[in-house]
């Protein structure tokens, strides 16, 4: 917190002429908009000097499965063991349809304001510079955490294929590829993780297909099994403290979702890309996690010894239990392949969310300012290197072994997930606020939120339940180092927040006073048809408009 005093002086309250300036917004969101449209049409963006040269089918590729890692592979064996296959759906439901609020709250602050350094720089513009500090930093945090436990996956991989070389050893190897990887720009990166995320896609429904076979008998010398895992050993594992823990299981699986709004100032044509990506969350929600909670609990046995006993990270997933239960022994060497590829695809979004996390705030002064700083290209090479960086907290591994610095990174990244979305709730609402107190209307939004205010009032109670009882668990018997594990981010929000409102005398915005006019722009292809003497039609089909844009 050292560099705080720097920024004094940093919040300074919104030009009250350039919010009157405009007159109401029309239905497409285009009136208003600060800066000229030679602004809007740059492939730089002016504000942040990031490229903007993600495609509607990366950010949608991206919405889909771009987050998707080791965690849910592997990690969710944990998660089955601890709950059991009843816990597991509960878990996964329940953090859906919370998460699925907190994308349509997202979807319709993002739309709008694609430029607006994503929801930390909002929740600096709707609330106060000293709140959106703190939901930054643990955003952060998440990232940098989630990056960390995936050096540590593809380390362990590595190591379990070719032992004679250490673990710090393909440490080293991993963070130099992916560091020369995100200096090459944003459309190498999108381009990338569209095939990587498609192949996740796709080896995900295949296994569900085995499932199908091998539950219903179609496997050549496996009996039929059916739903008996859910008899014997039983649909539930620890009773209700078990559902409690698996809570913070599928809040980290899920974190990502909201990252469509990171990305949003780099797409190219974010009226058109961030609506498309928002509603294919739904996708996500039901086919990859409910898909996954209800195929693993199916054909794996939450008792099996494989889940916490494996000497290889891909032994402990449930895939490759039910693998070895239909009598291939050596799928775990399938799953080991899958498992490092998806590895490759979180790797690559957590150093590109972290970093683009970093750069907007410390272009805001809420982050040492150097980090703010991008290359001709757009590339922000600081942000990479200092994210990629933090990812060195992966060799935990050595000293306290990969299981507890799994769990340590979990608990951390998952209450961090339940403070961000919860801000963001909590943003939504206070937009929404000014939005009415300065005389517009639901029909002057691109994209409206599906049930407000009773959607956004439900997601900013339940993150705080969850905040509070997801180490309910460390409780009953007490552990301190769990309990601090658990908790520690919980205070550490207020006083990143107390600590910069008091140094640098921030406010609370009033309704009245809050700025709705910068960080609003026209799609870049909409540019070029107008160069081009071409009509922009908004009227064609969704389809249509997604095809022209890919």
């Amino acid at each position: 917190m050292g560099f705080l005093p720097s920024f004094k002086g940093a919040n300074k309250s919104p030009d009250s002429a350039s919010i009157n300036k405009t007159t109401s917004p029309n239905q497409n969101g285009l009136e208003g908009a600060t800066g000229s449209d030679s602004d809007d049409f740059q492939s730089i963006d002016p504000h942040s000097g990031v490229k903007r040269g993600l495609k509607t089918r990366h950010l949608s590729m991206m919405a889909l499965a771009g987050i998707i890692g080791p965690g849910l592979l592997v990690g969710s064996g944990g998660a089955l063991h601890n709950g059991g296959p009843a816990a597991l759906i509960i878990g996964f439901g329940v953090i859906g349809i919370l998460a699925f609020s907190i994308m349509q709250s997202l979807g319709e602050l993002t739309t709008l304001y694609p430029t607006g350094g994503a929801f930390t720089g909002l929740a600096d513009r709707f609330v106060d510079k000293a709140f959106g500090t703190a939901v930054g930093w643990n955003y952060f945090i998440i990232w940098f955490c989630v990056l960390s436990n995936e050096y540590n996956v593809i380390s362990s991989i590595m190591t379990f294929w070719e032992p004679d070389v250490p673990l710090w050893g393909w440490f080293l190897i991993f963070w130099t590829v992916f560091t020369l990887f995100q200096l090459l720009g944003v459309e190498t990166f999108g381009e990338a993780e569209f095939w990587l995320a498609l192949i996740k896609l796709v080896g995900l429904i295949a296994f569900f297909f085995f499932s199908i076979v091998y539950a219903s008998g179609g496997v050549k010398g496996a009996p039929a099994i059916g739903f008996s895992y859910w008899r014997d050993p039983g649909a539930f594992a620890n009773g209700f403290k078990g559902v409690a823990s698996v809570f913070v299981f599928c809040s980290t699986f899920y974190a990502g979702v909201e990252s469509v709004a990171v990305a949003a100032t780099e797409t190219k044509n974010p009226r058109v890309a961030v609506p498309l990506a928002i509603r294919q969350v739904f996708i996500r929600i039901v086919v990859v996690y409910m898909g996954s909670a209800f195929f693993f609990g199916l054909v794996c046995p939450w008792d099996d010894d494989g889940l916490i006993n494996g000497t290889a990270r891909a032994l402990k997933s449930p895939m490759t239990v039910a693998l070895q239960r239909a009598g291939w022994e050596g799928g775990v060497h399938l799953i080991n392949a899958f498992i490092f590829i998806t590895v490759l695809s979180a790797v690559n979004s957590s150093i590109y969310i972290a970093s683009r996390t970093i750069l907007y705030m410390a272009q805001d002064g809420m982050a040492p300012r150097f980090l703010g700083w991008t290359d001709r290209r757009g590339v922000p090479i600081p942000a990479i290197l200092f994210t990629n960086a933090c990812g060195a907290l992966s060799m935990m591994n050595v000293s306290t072994g990969a299981g507890k610095a799994y769990g340590y990174i979990v608990n951390l990244s998952g209450v961090s997930t339940f403070i961000v979305w919860g801000a963001i709730s909590f943003t939504h609402i206070r937009f929404r606020s000014a939005w009415k107190a300065q005389g517009y209307t639901e029909a002057d939004l691109p994209f409206k939120s599906m049930l407000y205010p009773w959607n956004a009032y439900f997601g900013l109670g339940a993150n705080i339940f969850l905040a509070l009882i997801q180490g309910w668990s460390v409780f009953s018997p007490f552990n301190g180092v769990d309990f601090v594990v658990a908790y520690l981010l919980l205070p550490l929000f207020f006083v990143i927040f107390a600590g910069y409102k008091i140094i640098n005398k921030t406010r609370w915005w009033r309704s009245d006073e809050i700025d709705l006019q910068s960080g609003r722009r026209r799609d870049l292809d909409e540019g070029r048809k107008l160069a081009n003497g071409e009509e922009v039609d908004s009227t064609l089909p969704w389809y249509k408009r997604v095809w022209k844009s890919l």
